[in-house]
């Protein structure tokens, strides 16, 4: 029998194309979609209702409503966003993730999905390769909410037998989703702005480098595991994952392989002093040994992809891409 899924944040960056993910793979009537406020053009066809996990009984009625046995709690507030609004973050990505794990403990859900982040690395963390067990001192909110997530998770697995899973994401990329307030948005912002305009304003320097990964890869990390068998998954806090490493520059290049006249200028803001504290690489080894994690996508064949996405979604508001301005595209 497939499970009963329920997504909380389907309308975020990783939701939006879970849900269709999850669709596919267990069929469109086993999988509801739920968010504060979520509509039928930001999720595959199927079951949506809204749902704010600040309120545990909301939760819990929604999880017994729908015969739920998974979640997939994704609903966050993200590094950038964070710095923003230190108090919402706190709010909504402790005592919502906490409102979900006393759910689950409470009406023995199976299983639970919840995304950490590099995000939990400090500037004392190795900037290269940094391993499962680096010491944990972030240095934002957002941070240290998914610090003390992850210890919660540890502990309601411990203490309350609730199969929790988790990664520590990569900055994402995504063709589908806009960004939601990180500070690896500029890998996103980038990809719009070589197709429309040419050019890209930059809130990072040209050498920041960091973990990266495609969404195809991060959304086939959180099926994988889920599907891992439980004895498989020793670490139950979260797992690094990884990918791809590569600056703003290396990505500026990388794209000019197919838009040579493209150009990126480099301004960097307040973002820039939250991913000077993040490691450039990390040693996912423990995740590929565990439960078998590969990536399939490096830099090369994810601009590509993301190019050949956006262009086509883009074309409807824009007839031809090199006369506004932009370069026109060159394959490689």
């Amino acid at each position: 029998m497939p499970p009963k899924v329920l997504v909380t944040g389907a309308a975020g960056q990783i939701g939006s194309e879970l849900v269709g993910v999850l669709r596919d793979r267990y069929g469109a009537g086993n999988v509801v979609a739920t968010d504060k406020a979520v509509t039928r053009a930001q999720v595959s066809a199927g079951i949506i209702e809204p749902l704010d996990v600040m309120h545990l009984s909301s939760v819990e009625r929604a999880i017994r409503s729908h015969h739920v046995d998974t979640v997939f709690h994704l609903a966050a507030i993200l590094s950038a966003a964070g710095e923003s609004n230190s108090d919402l973050a706190w709010d909504v990505n402790m005592d919502g993730l906490k409102n979900v794990l006393d759910a689950s403990s409470r009406l023995g859900v199976d299983r639970v999905f919840w995304p950490s982040s590099i995000g939990v690395f400090g500037p004392d963390a190795p900037k290269d390769r940094a391993p499962q067990g680096a010491a944990l001192n972030p240095s934002t909110m957002y941070g240290i909410t998914k610090v003390a997530g992850e210890l919660l998770c540890a502990y309601y697995s411990q203490k309350h037998r609730v199969d929790v899973r988790s990664v520590r994401f990569p900055g994402l990329i995504s063709s589908e989703a806009k960004p939601g307030g990180g500070t690896t948005d500029y890998a996103v912002e980038i990809f719009y702005s070589a197709i429309q305009s040419g050019e890209y304003t930059c809130f990072l320097s040209k050498g920041t480098t960091l973990p990266m990964m495609y969404m195809p890869d991060a959304l086939r990390a959180a099926t994988t595991i889920m599907e891992a068998d439980p004895e498989k998954i020793r670490i139950r806090t979260s797992y690094n994952i990884g990918a791809m490493s590569f600056s703003a520059g290396e990505l500026e290049a990388e794209i000019s392989k197919h838009m040579p006249g493209f150009r990126v200028k480099y301004i960097p803001d307040s973002r820039q002093a939250i991913a000077d504290t993040w490691p450039r690489s990390i040693d996912d080894a423990p995740a590929r040994k565990d439960w078998g994690w590969r990536e399939k996508y490096g830099i090369g064949a994810m601009t590509s992809d993301m190019l050949d996405k956006l262009e086509t979604k883009l074309k409807a508001g824009q007839k031809t891409f090199n006369t506004t301005g932009s370069p026109a595209r060159r394959n490689v």
